[in-house]
């Protein structure tokens, strides 16, 4: 703890000390990405700095009420046409998930890691990193905490987003008791969490739900019963109209069933690529087997990319995780 301290220290100190700053998280940004790089632009904000917030891609629809979220960059809409030498990357388990943004990165650049991820390998030339926080959005909070500022409903919207969606609604094993203290702290600050709730973790849209369908009518379970799979290929995707963010959860319904201990959702991306996502009850560390494809995340949630046809990719990961067991 005392070295988390510290960290924090060095961050509050890399924020006060310059101007200018780049905020990036990374590529296909969650609500923890989100949350994270817009509570760092209100804290700049309030410290009267000047910034610029961006991510390779688009962010999910459902985050655009959110602080300024309109702010937020979309690299592949609009690329600022120069560089940047402070550059804060939040959520980021590993450099290259910053995506196409490196490209705004100055050769002499100094990076700020902001970070919950266990396999971080700590990036920045200032790292604060906790891999016993549920969310990025957690260190977060204890960073503006170092600030004097005034708090106000929308920062702590930003930051109860970032929890609520990384701890899948306060259900899975990251939901410490301090987890819920900040909660309760937030929600004294006039977040309204059930519509936080029913907008962020229950809503669906249509073309979300027909991607449901055509992903659950794949599924298949290992003869043991202990690991279970799902696939999305182009054509379920152009048929049901979804979009990438529309995919998020689908992984939880091969986990959810009785007796698998792995999940995984297969997302073809093109004839040679397959986006994996993996979900464990607690036997498997998904983690280190997203690591050894050169992917990353959590002991329980972890995704990675690989090259190849989706049948053999399929197998491979399948063949990986019994193993595993």
């Amino acid at each position: 703890m005392q070295t988390y301290n510290h960290e924090l220290q060095q961050a509050k100190k890399f924020l006060l000390e310059h101007d200018d700053y780049l905020i990036v998280s990374h590529v296909q940004p969650d609500g923890d990405a989100v949350s994270s790089t817009l509570a760092v632009g209100w804290l700049l904000s309030c410290l009267g700095k000047k910034f610029t917030m961006i991510n390779e891609g688009p962010i999910p629809k459902r985050m655009n009420s959110l602080w300024h979220a309109d702010e937020l960059i979309n690299m592949s809409e609009q690329k600022p046409q120069r560089t940047f030498n402070k550059v804060i990357c939040v959520d980021c388990a590993d450099f290259d998930r910053v995506g196409r943004t490196k490209e705004l990165f100055s050769e002499d650049v100094v990076i700020m890691n902001v970070d919950h991820h266990p396999t971080n390998n700590r990036y920045g030339t200032v790292n604060v990193v906790l891999p016993e926080a549920a969310a990025t959005a957690e260190i977060l909070f204890d960073l503006l905490s170092l600030f004097d500022i005034k708090w106000d409903a929308e920062v702590a919207t930003a930051i109860y987003t970032g929890l609520l969606t990384d701890t899948g609604g306060f259900r899975y094993s990251n939901t410490t008791p301090k987890v819920m203290g900040i909660a309760s702290t937030l929600l004294s600050y006039g977040v309204d969490g059930p519509e936080l709730a029913e907008s962020l973790l229950e809503e669906m849209t249509l073309p979300q739900l027909n991607v449901l369908v055509a992903a659950l009518n794949t599924l298949k379970m290992s003869a043991d019963g202990k690991v279970a799979w799902v696939h999305v290929t182009p054509e379920h995707m152009q048929a049901s109209g979804a979009i990438n963010e529309d995919l998020e959860g689908i992984v939880n319904y091969p986990r959810n069933i009785q007796g698998v201990e792995v999940g995984i959702l297969f997302k073809q991306i093109n004839s040679g690529a397959v986006k994996v996502s993996l979900r464990s009850a607690g036997k498997v560390d998904v983690a280190a087997l997203a690591q050894s494809f050169g992917g990353g995340g959590h002991v329980r949630a972890a995704g990675c990319r690989i090259e190849g046809s989706l049948e053999d990719i399929i197998n491979q990961v399948v063949e990986r995780v019994n193993q595993a067991l």
